[in-house]
């Protein structure tokens, strides 16, 4: 386990490394401006560079980086949560909740693919997920519970998504649908950043608020409940939070997976098992993470951009084969 002076210089190390992406990002595009004209154009009118960076870059940027940190932090969250190095935001159903309410907004016309209804729509469809899971859950639930109400929930939200592409009556829109339900942050304006960031930020919110029931958790429900921990509101919390942010991510970017079960990975070899002090390194490594990601797409050559969400899928698939792996080897040796 890191010490703590080591641990504040890795979380400084993480920060700095997301400023390099963030600065990264910002001059990576088929037009390409130099380091000085991008800053210039951050805080002052250069003509055309000022309006591709303002308009075009800044939101892809601050979406990437906003997401990638709620995606991290949430799973921190929920491994912490669970006491389970696999589990991630996708078990409780709102990711599948978001995208299925947005899907349906667009499939059958109720309003325009870029309107700002389906932002809405999908945070909207998280929270009634939320609400359906609590109320199947009951408030005193247990975990097991409360993840088996999410799965049934996330099958749901998949066989409604599914519906929803078989009885779009537009088969442009359905493909328009299917894309979109893959993940990308491009064409996204500052009018998506401000829609979904309140939404984030108060999942960090309610997530860092309960930190501390984390520790206790580690050492069993009983255990926490004699420490004073109040263990169902905590899961109900946690369970909200998590919906309010990845919610709004989802409904902005479409699915992005994996990132909230790599993040925390990542960097709990550097400070230990400890959930409470993984909560803030997760979310800048998932904010680096999902910088990197998004650049990577803008560079590979094509007729058509990469989708964010393939990119995450194939980082993060083998790197969960390698866990269950780890898992089983470490079930198989013990006595």
């Amino acid at each position: 386990m890191a010490s703590d002076p080591q641990g504040r210089l890795l979380t400084v190390l993480l920060a700095a490394l997301v400023a390099v992406l963030f600065a990264v990002s910002l001059m990576t595009g088929p037009a390409h401006f130099d380091a000085g004209i991008v800053m210039k154009a951050l805080v002052s009118d250069q003509g055309v560079a000022s309006i591709i960076v303002h308009d075009v870059r800044l939101p892809r940027t601050l979406l990437a980086t906003l997401i990638g940190a709620t995606f991290g932090i949430a799973g921190a969250a929920l491994q912490g949560l669970l006491r389970n190095p696999l589990a991630e935001p996708s078990l409780f159903g709102a990711p599948q909740a978001a995208a299925a309410s947005a899907a349906g907004l667009m499939a059958f016309g109720l309003v325009s693919p870029t309107s700002l209804a389906v932002p809405l729509g999908g945070i909207l469809g998280a929270l009634v997920s939320v609400g359906a899971l609590v109320a199947i859950a009951g408030r005193h639930a247990s975990l097991t519970m409360t993840l088996l109400a999410g799965l049934a929930l996330a099958s749901l939200a998949g066989a409604a998504i599914a519906l929803i592409l078989n009885l779009a009556p537009n088969p442009y829109i359905a493909l328009e649908i299917a894309f979109w339900l893959l993940g990308s942050l491009r064409d996204r304006s500052m009018i998506h950043v401000w829609i979904a960031a309140p939404f984030m930020i108060a999942s960090w919110i309610v997530l860092a608020a309960n930190a501390r029931a984390f520790r206790a958790l580690t050492l069993g429900e009983d255990a926490a409940a004699s420490l004073g921990v109040d263990v169902g509101r905590v899961r109900i919390l946690v369970v909200i939070g998590v919906a309010l942010g990845v919610g709004a991510a989802v409904s902005v970017a479409g699915a992005i997976s994996f990132v909230g079960l790599v993040a925390p990975h990542l960097v709990r070899r550097f400070y230990g098992s400890d959930p409470t002090r993984t909560l803030l390194p997760s979310a800048l490594a998932g904010a680096a993470l999902l910088l990197a990601a998004d650049i990577v797409v803008r560079l590979v050559p094509g007729p058509l951009e990469i989708k964010i969400g393939v990119v995450t899928a194939l980082i993060g698939v083998p790197f969960f084969l390698a866990m269950i792996f780890r898992e089983r080897r470490v079930l198989e040796e013990a006595p």
